[in-house]
């Protein structure tokens, strides 16, 4: 696996954040016509006629809905995985939780910084109100996570 850094710590899923999304948008945006195409050109009877384009909506709809929260419910828990393995690593080398004013952002970031930096920085973090990009461009010896989806 070749070394993790500032540079390349961010990952993407091809299949997942361009193929997926693009089929959904696609999907979204030619229902859209599709109903529009209805309401300029009607034919049939009433309601009934308007069901079909309604629900080819809705499925991409829902499609897009479902895409985005499966994404975000599971940053959740990752953040609260990250939170809790943060302050015990910050426990163990000092006895104490890390400081009630690190934000979520800052927590994350912090993450990828080795033992010799990390309390430092995570003082550094709160006292100058670093962000999270401010703490990854700091850190000298980064702390790969290889374990992430």
């Amino acid at each position: 696996m070749k070394e993790q850094n500032y540079k390349n710590h961010a990952q993407l899923v091809p299949l997942y954040h361009f193929v997926l999304l693009g089929i959904l948008a696609i999907a979204f945006f030619g229902s859209l016509y599709n109903v529009y195409w209805h309401y300029t050109h009607p034919i049939g009877c009433g309601f009934r006629s308007w069901i079909e384009p309604i629900v080819l909506v809705c499925l991409p709809l829902a499609g897009l809905i479902q895409f985005w929260y499966s994404r975000a419910f599971a940053a959740r828990v990752q953040d609260r995985a990250i939170r809790a393995e943060e302050n015990m690593r910050h426990y163990i080398m000092t006895g104490k939780l890390l400081d009630h004013q690190l934000t979520m952002p800052q927590i994350i970031a912090l993450r990828f910084a080795s033992d010799a930096e990390f309390l430092e920085l995570a003082k550094r973090a709160v006292d100058e109100k670093l962000t999270n990009k401010q703490i990854k461009e700091a850190i000298k010896d980064w702390r790969a996570d290889h374990h992430r989806a």
